[in-house]
């Protein structure tokens, strides 16, 4: 636990102990100029003593009994995704500003509860979306604004993981749909479907396949693929896994008819822009030679910056605490809150627009 103790920090009441909250711990202590940890609470105190024993704080067995005895500011939600919505809700309504772990519902209806109770309190929520603040994801979203990918044609998300059998044993709720709200597309291909959303813009419909292919005593999907169409006209292709066997990478493609933008594993490995005010080159065929590929202009984004042997995945530890920031800047007053409620609503809309598809046989048509 850092030993910096400054004034005028906000208080953190952090609601579930397990992996995703310890992680959460470590991004709140490191920003231990900002924020301290008063309130660790889970069914489990041992699970709730582990994160106080490096980052301070008391252990309650409910939110309900942290907001009547610790003095609290911010509540922190990292619970199965089932139960965030009652936990967020029970926090606005006791004046709380709100960090979600991801996504922030298993549906859209229980999304638009949280958004109505926010708006009710005039508080602040924000969703984990960490990978939003990727310099990859960044430089992206730059090109496509200031017109350097020209006009969008096609997104691919994949998610090519492998998740074992124990993974699914390790928790009772995993792989449920009453708590996990899905399974390789919800849980594990989240982040990817948002940054689907932040690039190529609004989803208007989608349909898909999904199936449970490699894993047994799981209710959800293990394997999902579909389709979507954006307000802007472009297409989208959707593929998400938990078994593919030895698990490879989460990749996003971006394409124009003036440039495209390959991220993979947080990582920029392709991109090729056009000036907005010039024309693309003319060929009969594509070209994909490194002398198209200006990945050099942009060392931070692919990794380059990195020393030897660092694992790329320090990329988003960096990310999550800038979220962190900006969610505590826009509380401030000082910056605008980049991923909010309705962003991450984007996302959901379209799993589970999946999965009715999925199960329908049809279109479904996204609001």
């Amino acid at each position: 636990m850092s030993d910096a103790a400054p004034t005028n920090r906000r208080r953190i009441a952090l609601v579930g102990a397990g992996v995703i909250g310890r992680h959460h711990g470590r991004v709140i202590d490191r920003l231990a100029d900002r924020l301290e940890l008063v309130a660790v609470v889970d069914p489990h105190p041992d699970r709730a003593q582990q994160i106080i024993d490096e980052h301070g704080g008391t252990a309650y067995a409910s939110l309900t009994a942290a907001l009547a005895q610790a003095d609290v500011d911010v509540v922190v939600v990292c619970t199965p995704t089932g139960t965030h919505g009652e936990l967020a809700i029970e926090a606005l309504r006791s004046g709380k500003d709100v960090i979600i772990e991801k996504p922030a519902e298993i549906t859209v209806e229980r999304t638009d509860e949280i958004i109505a109770a926010q708006r009710e309190s005039g508080r602040l929520v924000t969703v984990i979306s960490q990978h939003r603040f990727d310099p990859a994801t960044e430089v992206t979203v730059d090109a496509i604004a200031a017109g350097e990918l020209g006009r969008l044609t096609s997104g691919i998300a994949s998610v090519d993981w492998w998740r074992g059998q124990s993974y699914y044993d390790s928790g009772d709720w995993r792989g449920t749909w009453e708590l996990d709200g899905g399974g390789a597309l919800m849980n594990q291909g989240v982040h990817t479907i948002d940054l689907l959303v932040a690039t190529m813009g609004r989803p208007v419909e989608v349909f898909a396949y999904t199936g449970t292919l490699a894993h047994e005593r799981i209710e959800v999907e293990d394997v999902a693929v579909g389709v979507v169409r954006f307000a802007s006209g472009a297409l989208g292709v959707l593929h998400a896994t938990t078994a593919a066997y030895p698990g490879m990478s989460a990749r996003l493609q971006v394409h124009g008819d003036k440039g495209s933008v390959i991220i993979d594993s947080d990582v920029l490995s392709f991109i090729h822009r056009t000036p907005a005010e010039a024309s693309a080159d003319e060929r009969a065929y594509g070209e994909s030679s490194k002398t198209i590929n200006q990945l050099d202009e942009f060392p931070e984004a692919s990794g380059a910056t990195l020393s030897a042997g660092a694992d790329p995945g320090q990329l988003g530890a960096v990310a999550h605490r800038r979220q962190y920031e900006n969610f505590l800047s826009a509380l401030d007053g000082e910056a605008e809150l980049r991923v909010s409620l309705e962003t991450n609503r984007q996302a959901i809309a379209i799993i589970t627009g999946v999965y009715e598809s999925a199960r329908t046989g049809r279109p479904v048509a996204l609001t």
